[in-house]
């Protein structure tokens, strides 16, 4: 029997205002073929399926049309839960529909620990995996909130409610597998942060709780459980150092600082012959669909990258971060006359030599915090040089922005 562990899809997401949609479809094409080569039994999804609570009609077109490949294919199973960026009863709504083409969805906590568990059958209706679908849980789900509580009293009763509620929901699935066959493999699922996970700066993640509520201890895990199949963190990477424990990672880079990370789904691998409930894992390296690049230097540095690149015709979409001593006031247009004739987009560009000087003109050892966003954008025109001839228009085109932005503030709200 083999499975198949992805997560963190986050469908929808942009990158600066740049939308992916032809990324993930390219995915998805690419997943299917891995389905249909490896003849993948089950696919397990492990949360973050979109990357907003209210995805848009092109993300739901993309997530259903797969779907409905999926359940066409050689994989009798889908196994999907909510993760912390998913709203659970958005997931949730075509549940029962979805069954029909044997996609099982876990939104959130029903009050009863038997609804998470499902028995999977073979084509022959014997019972051959059993699988704790557990999906990203709230604090509200698992934690009662007492007048006068520390800090350490909530990360205490929180770690603990995980720890009972995996606790209890494997027991019950252990419970089941001795009523069936004690060959049956155990999967549980799970979107959260493991103490000690791999992240990089910039990746995404977000906490899912206050502070270091977030991470708790790998220990929570019950010992029996075959494979434990976990989304929340970006990097693919094991568990405590168990190649049964497993983030899969997120199979497009979210931001600039995934460029160049690989990325993975995990293929598991129950083979009756060998070991009925010890896996072989397997990871497949995913495609790059779209390269992204962060390159970080002074101009010369920048510049000589740019045209290796423009050489080799890449579509890279760039991170420019100008690290030079040298005070460049143009660096946009020096940038974007170098790209031209290229396939290359520059989607970001920061100018650390210009923040640099602003922070040296703050007096009193303060901080870009410390000041309003006026008394920035004077000392952005001062670290510039800009003429005083030219200021009067350029505060005129800032105050302009700034009353925008406030008008489309009151408009969302």
């Amino acid at each position: 029997m083999k499975i198949l562990h992805t997560s963190d899809w986050h469908i929808g997401k942009t990158l600066y205002g740049r939308k992916r949609y032809d990324e993930f479809e390219a995915f998805f094409t690419w997943l299917i073929e891995t389905i249909e080569q490896e003849q993948v039994d089950v696919l397990l999804i492990a949360g973050d399926i979109f990357d907003t609570s209210t995805p848009g009609n092109r993300a739901q077109q993309l997530y259903y049309r797969f779907l409905h490949r999926v359940a066409a294919s050689t994989c009798r199973h889908i196994v999907i839960i909510a993760g912390n960026h998913d709203s659970p009863s958005f997931l949730s709504a075509p549940r029962e529909l979805l069954s029909a083409l044997d996609v099982h969805v876990t939104g959130s906590l029903s009050g009863n620990p038997t609804d998470e568990i499902l028995v999977l059958c073979d084509p022959e209706g014997n019972a051959e995996l059993i699988v704790c679908a557990i999906p990203y849980l709230r604090d509200r789900d698992i934690r009662t909130a007492e007048a006068g509580e520390s800090m350490e009293d909530k990360s205490r009763k929180l770690i603990e409610g995980i720890r009972d509620h995996y606790a209890e929901t494997v027991s019950l699935a252990r419970q089941q597998r001795a009523a069936l066959s004690s060959s049956i493999p155990i999967i549980a699922m799970g979107h959260l942060f493991v103490a000690g996970g791999q992240t990089i700066e910039g990746d995404g993640v977000r906490e899912l709780y206050v502070g270091s509520l977030a991470h708790v201890p790998a220990g929570i895990f019950p010992s029996d459980i075959d494979y434990l199949a976990l989304g929340h963190l970006h990097v693919p990477q094991q568990v405590n150092g168990s190649s049964v424990m497993r983030y899969s990672g997120s199979p497009l880079p979210i931001g600039f600082g995934e460029a160049g990370q690989e990325k993975s789904v995990c293929l598991v691998e129950f083979d009756r012959q060998i070991s009925a409930t010890s896996p072989a894992v397997r990871l497949i390296n995913i495609p790059i669909f779209q390269p992204l690049e962060h390159i970080k230097g002074n101009w010369q540095a920048i510049a000589d990258r740019i045209s290796v690149l423009s050489a080799e015709n890449s579509s890279t979409w760039l991170e420019i971060i100008y690290e030079g001593d040298e005070m460049i006031t143009n660096l946009q247009e020096r940038l974007q006359s170098a790209i031209v004739g290229s396939r290359l987009e520059i989607l970001r560009v920061k100018n650390n030599r210009i923040i640099s000087r602003i922070l040296d003109q703050i007096d009193d050892g303060g901080t870009l915090e410390e000041l309003s966003a006026n008394e920035v954008f004077e000392h952005c025109l001062s670290a510039s040089a800009i003429p005083a001839e030219q200021r009067t228009e350029l505060w005129h085109t800032y105050q302009e922005t700034l009353v925008s932005l406030d008008e489309e503030d009151v408009r969302a709200e």
